[in-house]
């Protein structure tokens, strides 16, 4: 009948015109062309029937979600809005979204809509609504997540009508399409269908909002609602309300002046702000919003920088200061307790208790992120032993329980929370994975092959549950619940099932063996090997080429990984523990690496394996955890004790390239024996193996790269000096001196009277000058030599390193092609090239293309225009030159958001008068007539850069105005693009 009734509107036959023939072939049938008359009798009836259940939205019966379901909250709540309506298909569809709750949850939007464009009703739902929804859509008590998003979707929906009403506006008002004025009287409903049908409330061209006072027409507090977005996981919803009500509160978009009050909680919307830039992954927006420090402040800001060990300290000051407020309001509890018996229940769940618990939270995670999970497991159980104050806290309840099998124990038991998470169990995002996690993992421990397989389904159903409700703003959850989902469930319990042949491999309803005997064999599972543990390791390698070192994704799984010692595998658990410390360590988890280490060496001791390549190897991961903390010196002598007590050439290439690297970069050793002892060694040590796996030839590539690099390096600064100022000086004093040399011998030659003591001093002097020309040609010879020298070196490592590999194939050819352009005038260039191009010839035709014809336009151009504006050029030639060096200055992982300092070359630049600063802001004059001090010029760069996060390495750079101010700017190499950043 539903059917039918749409079909008999003019709206409907439209519809029903607009389907493909296949689609309409199955909907005509309930057609039988427009019949107004029927339509008229169905919204009647329809009057009739709601005009006797006589629903009040006044009632918050209607609008609670306590004990209720998100169908029987919805479906009630979307009949009774669909009772004030006006439009004719939002009445005709008013049964069935009684009967199906996605009807009511598609409709909703569209019946609210509705509602805002209605006048002349008996009823306030302008006022009704957003009180409606602030005392318990909005409320802290409404644990139904879903109901939030819908009425976020609802309020979304009315935004739309406003800004596009607002931006058509400009187009004219012709253009605009509102509905036309109800006939209807003052009464809920309109039982006249005389009216034409209505145009449908899901675009926003229908009604007319300018009788609105707010953006959303009801008047909502955009604080809790933001809050409450916050809690289903909408962070850039919250983002938005937020900026709404800091418009309405100050006046314009502001965060308001910063906080320095004594009290140590941040402002509401700042802590609401700071909640959603940490789930959306910015991260420079967190600094920016932050303006005071307080402890809260601070906290938040060691955990987004993952300084963990401050984030303990601080959140042990702050439950120190919770424990002080709590015993001096201890009294007033009490005294509260017995003026209001029956409020004692509800005390532990109100936001102030919620706050308390915080900290202690805050504490376990931050022992967890630091691996000390002896020091965990003590303070979780002191705080077990906390009756009343914990017990019915889901949150604390995973945390322990995550604890639990990240530590193996498997004789952990929580004390009872009877019904504390009652109240949760509308909410699906709010799950029990950790507690599943461990039961299956303790029953794959003792073998229970039941408990394993009934609490691996609740946990799957669980986790797709919660993806289906979760917020597609937060992806951040989604995507760790997919790693979750399909890796720790689906995939790893999938081979431990499978691949590994153990005994609970049969399927549950198997009755081949009686339960006696299945149980016997279940208590002694098989212990799995390492060619059974393939399909794990290959599961790993994918993970973590997708995962790109995003440790918040990774960690979890790195530490279900090593739980497999439960199988009583060590080599599997040696070789994970050595590949977790160095993904830990290259994802800057230094304290976690540290720990793996540990354990590895620890193992590897019990197992007799010092002098196995593997232990080396392990050793070798801690002179790189060693460097990455600072420890600079302990690592090369770390790396060096390596080099002289294990000579393995699967290890003995990489210690020696890495002890070059080392040295190189802290300048701690004379160039020419980095150069000959270690990289030079290296190269050759690789060279010998003759592996042709890729790893092999990753690592014969690294070791010319890093050889070239360095030579290079050499060769630029040899350059430097021979273009310094100083090496000028010397020049023209050793050419003063051959002139100097030359006068002097004329005149001893022609001085045949003079007498005997005044040739001696002209000889003398003649000697001296000799000698000190001799030396300085021997010197300058010397010095030209390990030029030439360098730069051939480098060549032939930058030629081997392409012909091996293509690792480091865009830097090498820039490089080249570099080195081509400005020293294309010496041969040993040319041949390098050359004999590059012969040795590499498949991708020489794509990598050394060089449009000849543009190059010499651009020359010319440049040559044009020095003519007359030769000194702009000239400074400007040189400011981009400081630039591209800035931007390819060489940083280490272990740098990331850190100062460095620059280079003397960079540092001395002097300052550039014609030069404005590039990323200076001043007013545009009409007449392009910019007097001398109209912009700020180029006066130099500070001392030092900080290193960003990013692919390339991005620095921050301070520009020095000649107006005394400092600009920050982006340096940038490679292909990022600029205009995706904000500094």
């Amino acid at each position: 009948m539903l059917m039918h009734g749409i079909l008999s509107t003019e709206k409907g036959q439209r519809a029903l015109l607009s389907f493909d023939s296949l689609e309409r072939s199955l909907i005509e049938v309930h057609s039988k062309g427009v019949n107004m008359e029927l339509v008229e009798n169905l919204l009647l009836d329809q009057e009739r029937k709601f005009s006797a259940e006589a629903i009040s939205l006044e009632k918050s019966t209607l609008w609670k979600t306590h004990e209720k379901n998100f169908e029987t909250w919805i479906c009630p709540l979307v009949y009774a809005l669909i009772g004030y309506s006006d439009d004719i298909i939002l009445r005709l569809c008013q049964d069935i979204v009684m009967l199906k709750a996605e009807v009511a949850e598609l409709l909703l939007p569209n019946v609210v809509v509705n509602l805002a464009g209605r006048k002349n009703l008996d009823i306030d739902l302008c006022r009704i609504i957003p009180l409606q929804l602030e005392e318990n859509i909005f409320a802290e008590s409404n644990a139904l997540i879903k109901s939030i998003q819908v009425i976020l979707d609802t309020l979304n929906e009315l935004r739309l009508c406003y800004v596009m009403e607002r931006t058509s506006s400009s187009f004219g008002k012709d253009n605009l399409m509102y509905t036309k004025p109800s006939s209807c009287g003052p009464k809920s409903r309109c039982t006249s269908v005389k009216t034409k049908d209505f145009t449908s409330t899901s675009t926003a061209f229908v009604i007319s909002t300018s009788s609105w006072d707010k953006v959303y027409w009801v008047s909502v507090d955009y604080l809790l609602v933001a809050k409450s977005a916050i809690s289903c996981g909408a962070y850039f919803t919250a983002v938005l309300y937020v900026e709404h009500w800091c418009e309405e509160h100050f006046n314009r978009l502001t965060l308001g002046s910063p906080d320095f009050s004594h009290a140590d909680v941040l402002p509401h919307h700042i802590a609401i702000l700071v909640s959603a830039v940490t789930q959306i992954n910015e991260q420079d927006s967190l600094y920016g919003i932050i303006q005071s420090h307080k402890l809260a402040s601070q906290i938040v800001t060691f955990e987004h920088e993952g300084n963990w060990s401050k984030a303990l300290e601080y959140y042990d000051l702050q439950v120190r200061s919770e424990a002080e407020i709590q015993l001096e309001g201890s009294s007033r509890q009490k005294f509260h307790e017995r003026c209001h018996p029956t409020m004692s229940l509800s005390f532990s769940n109100t936001e102030d208790e919620m706050r308390q618990r915080k900290p202690y939270k805050g504490l376990i995670r931050s022992l967890q992120q630091m691996g000390c999970t002896h020091m965990l497991d003590l303070y979780c159980q002191g705080l077990t032993s906390r009756k009343g104050q914990f017990e019915q806290d889901l949150e604390f309840s995973e945390l322990q329980y995550e604890a639990a099998w990240r530590a193996g124990n498997w004789d952990f038991s929580l004390l009872s929370m009877g019904d504390s998470s009652s109240h949760l169990s509308q909410d699906p995002i709010r799950g029990h994975f950790h507690e599943h996690l461990y039961s299956c993992l303790r029953a794959l421990q003792e073998g229970d092959f039941r408990e394993f397989h009934s609490t691996l389904r609740d946990s799957k159903q669980e986790l797709v549950l919660s993806i289906n409700h979760a917020s597609k703003e937060n992806t951040e959850y989604i995507y760790s619940t997919i790693i979750k989902l399909q890796v720790l469930i689906s995939c790893i319990f999938y081979h431990l099932d499978m691949s590994w042949n153990l005994p609970w491999a049969t399927s549950f309803g198997e009755s081949m063996k009686s339960s006696t005997e299945m149980r016997k064999l279940l208590s002694e599972p098989d212990v799995p090997t390492l060619d059974q543990l393939s399909w794990l390791n290959t599961d790993w390698s994918c993970i973590l080429k997708r995962a790109q070192l995003h440790m918040n994704l990774l960690e979890p799984f790195i530490a279900f990984r090593r739980v497999l010692q439960i199988l009583k595998c060590t080599d599997c658990t040696v070789q994970h523990l050595l590949d977790s410390a160095s993904t830990l360590r290259k994802g800057s988890r230094f304290s976690q690496a540290a720990a793996a280490l540990h354990e590895f060496k620890f193992l590897c001791a019990g197992a007799g394996e010092q002098n196995s390549a593997l232990y080396w190897l392990g050793r070798l991961e801690e002179a790189k955890l060693l460097r990455a903390q600072g420890q600079h010196e302990m690592a090369i002598n770390l790396a060096k004790h390596i080099s002289q007590n294990h000579q393995s050439s699967e290890v003995i290439s990489d210690v020696y390239r890495l002890v070059g690297k080392w040295l190189a970069e802290s300048r701690s050793s004379n160039s020419r024996t980095i150069l000959e002892k270690y990289l030079k060694r290296a190269v050759m040590f690789a060279e010998d193996r003759n592996h042709t796996d890729k790893k092999s030839i990753t690592r014969q590539s690294q070791t010319h790269f890093h050889l070239a690099h360095y030579a290079d390096a050499l060769y630029r600064s040899y350059e430097e000096r021979l273009n310094s100022n100083e090496w000028q000086a010397a020049m023209r004093l050793r050419k003063h001196k051959t002139k100097e040399l030359e006068a002097l011998i004329k005149r001893l030659k022609s001085s045949s009277k003079a007498s005997l003591g005044e040739k001696t001093d002209y000889s003398v002097k003649i000697q001296e000058l000799h000698k000190q020309l001799a030396m300085d040609k021997e010197e300058d010879e010397r010095f030209q030599g390990d030029r030439d020298n360098f730069l051939s070196v480098a060549l032939e490592g930058y030629k081997r390193c392409l012909v091996i590999g293509d690792k480091y194939d865009v830097r090498v050819v820039f490089r080249i092609v570099s080195l081509w352009f400005s020293l294309s005038s010496r041969q040993i260039v040319v041949n390098g090239m050359l004999n590059t191009i012969e040795e590499d010839k498949q991708r020489s035709r794509n990598s050394f293309v060089v449009d000849m014809d543009k190059k010499l336009a651009a020359e010319n151009l440049l040559q044009e225009l020095s003519s007359y504006h030769g000194a702009i050029i000239r400074q400007m030639k040189q400011m981009v030159e400081i630039y591209i060096k800035l931007a390819e200055l060489e940083t280490k992982r272990e740098d990331t958001n850190r100062k460095v300092n620059l280079p003397r070359e960079i540092r001395s630049v002097r300052k550039l008068e014609l030069v404005p600063v590039v990323t200076s802001s001043f007013p545009v004059d009409r007449s392009c007539q910019y007097p001398e001090g109209s912009f700020a010029h180029f006066k130099g760069l500070a001392e030092s850069v900080t290193v960003m996060n990013g692919i390339n390495a991005p620095k921050v750079v301070e520009c020095l105005g000649s107006d005394g101010n400092r600009y920050r700017q982006l340096a940038k190499s490679g292909n990022d693009d600029l205009r995706q950043d904000a500094v």
